[in-house]
């Protein structure tokens, strides 16, 4: 399994919106995403400066992605 880079919550976002995701809503600080196919779950995402590599994980496993997905997502 590759090793999860830290990102900023823009990259994160982005990733997510390569994968079909679109933002609900905010409160405070938070993101709110949601995939238009309804098969999927919301995915909340924090407005940090830095996600930790924990929190990405767990974004990334509510987004039913693997890293590696993830990963590609980013190269895109």
């Amino acid at each position: 399994m590759p090793a999860l880079p830290v990102l900023s919550w823009k990259q994160v976002v982005k990733a997510l919106e390569k994968s079909g995701y679109r933002v609900a809503r905010q409160r405070g600080s938070h993101l709110r995403l949601l995939n238009p196919s309804k098969t999927l779950f919301p995915v909340t995402v924090p407005k940090h400066s830095v996600i930790g590599r924990g929190l990405l994980r767990k974004i990334i496993s509510d987004a039913n992605l693997t890293v590696e997905e993830f990963l590609m997502l980013l190269r895109k």
